[in-house]
């Protein structure tokens, strides 16, 4: 069934007259239901021409012989700018051919002047089957699509202009016509394109459009833990002022290989927190997260992501990655529920300035759920804003080895600054270490033992 009205039929003949597609009259008749703009464009613009065949003292229909039926536009008032194929006086005309093809008399183009023919030749089959020819090559494997779009600014304004000129007539019949009445061009687009691009590629399609460009990726998750057993490796890329400090890092010893595999064009790195550059993560290790972006390749087999993992092990003596596995976005935001709840433990070495026997360490073992007060360290100061967190230590165990050192064992809550509890940071951390002993302490070495978060899940080796 036609979709217009007799309503519809001065609007329609208007923005006919002046080189507008039928997807485009239709959109700007407020036709809201998809079916209409699925039909083939032929189609659509004969049934619209059948529609328009009357008689109407404000248009006259040349038939001339042989064919095309010309319809040719009656003067528009001052002021209505934008919108093409018009002459300077107001005047206009269009041929519509007996093949569909719409010509005009101002311009060489067959395209409408609202849509610029996004919804023509950009939304027919054949077009579709390019672009699904495009992806088909790319070498991409997917399972799913999400398509987004985005238009040229300067449609916009056609638009607009489009809108006020059918705004101003329909004024004249006592009638309004608000933008919120009008179809959206990336809704339409949609709607017709959806369809087309499942069907080719054969995958369920997601669509998401915008109205600035943007970069359309796909991404793959990838997650595990990892162990850092070096006391001279930064958990990402150390580069000051444009150099390179480390040669490597935890983060590209892991990456290089996903991507590599993965065949993937860029990746974003995330952990469950992070540790020094001169300290070791041991124990089970730190959960990390990668998200791996416009990868070509996703389908893999738990035997395969297995020799991934054994791939990057044997790569270096540095780290060591377990539990390697493909996760969902969702399944990523359980690694950073709950930040500041979790709890890490940690063990240390102890410098003290003086001498100390077994018993000057004993009362901290009896220590339980301390609360101190760290005001932003300042080692990272440069990177963190200013301010005094409160955090507890849950409990602390201690092993004498000389007169001047010994091994502290913390269970902490997450986000706790461990050297700095020790040595204090010039009065910055309060309680320490050093004014709970009342002397010097500093430490010499530092080993995460262990990030008490439950994800992600243990696979069997």
């Amino acid at each position: 069934m036609f979709p217009l009205t007799e309503e519809n039929k001065h609007v329609a003949q208007l923005l006919l007259s002046t080189g507008t597609c039928p997807r485009c009259i239709f959109r700007f008749c407020g036709v809201d239901f998809h079916a209409p703009y699925k039909l083939p464009y032929k189609e659509l613009l004969n049934e619209l021409q059948k529609f328009l065949e009357t008689e109407n003292e404000e248009f006259i229909l040349d038939i001339p012989n042989p064919p095309p039926k010309k319809i040719r536009l009656q003067e528009l008032e001052d002021g209505i700018d934008g919108i093409d194929n018009l002459s300077q006086n107001g005047e206009g005309r269009v041929s519509v051919m007996e093949d569909g093809s719409i010509a005009s008399k101002n311009s060489n183009l067959n395209v409408c002047n609202v849509c610029l023919g996004i919804l023509q030749e950009f939304c027919e089959k054949e077009f579709i089957k390019k672009v699904c020819q495009k992806v088909e090559a790319s070498g991409f494997e997917f399972t799913n699509l999400v398509f987004s779009v985005s238009f040229p600014p300067q449609l916009s304004v056609r638009e607009h202009a489009a809108w006020l000129l059918v705004k101003q007539e329909m004024g004249k019949q006592n009638l309004s016509l608000g933008r919120n009445d009008i179809v959206q061009l990336k809704e339409a687009y949609k709607w017709i394109t959806h369809p087309l691009f499942s069907e080719e590629l054969g995958v369920p399609i997601d669509g998401k459009t915008c109205d600035m460009p943007r970069l359309l990726q796909a991404s793959q998750k990838q997650t595990g833990r990892y162990n850092k057993y070096s006391r001279n490796l930064p958990q990402t890329p150390w580069i000051i002022d444009g150099e390179r400090k480390l040669e490597s890092s935890v983060e590209e010893l892991i990456s290089d290989h996903l991507l590599a595999v993965f065949k993937a064009e860029s990746f974003n790195f995330s952990s469950s927190g992070r540790e020094d550059v001169d300290v070791r993560t041991l124990g089970n290790g730190r959960p990390f997260a990668i998200e791996l972006v416009n990868p070509h390749r996703v389908h893999f087999t738990s035997q395969e992501i297995k020799e991934l993992q054994q791939k990057i092990n044997n790569s270096s003596n540095k780290i060591q990655v377990r539990d390697l596995q493909l996760v969902t976005r969702e399944a990523i935001g359980r690694m950073k529920e709950g930040e500041e709840e979790k709890t890490k433990s940690y063990s240390a070495l102890i410098w003290t300035n003086k001498a100390i026997q077994k018993k000057d360490i004993e009362f901290l073992n009896d220590i339980k759920d301390l609360k101190i007060d760290q005001k932003t360290p300042l080692r990272v100061l440069h990177r963190r804003p200013l301010a005094v967190r409160t955090r507890i230590i849950h409990s602390m165990e201690t092993r004498y080895v000389d007169e001047h050192h010994f091994h502290l064992y913390l269970k902490t809550q997450a986000g706790t600054y461990i050297k700095e509890f020790v040595h204090g940071d010039f009065g910055r951390t309060k309680p320490n270490i050093g004014s709970l002993m009342n002397m010097t302490a500093d430490i010499l070495e530092l080993d995460v033992e262990s990030v008490d978060v439950d994800w992600p899940p243990a696979l069997d080796d």
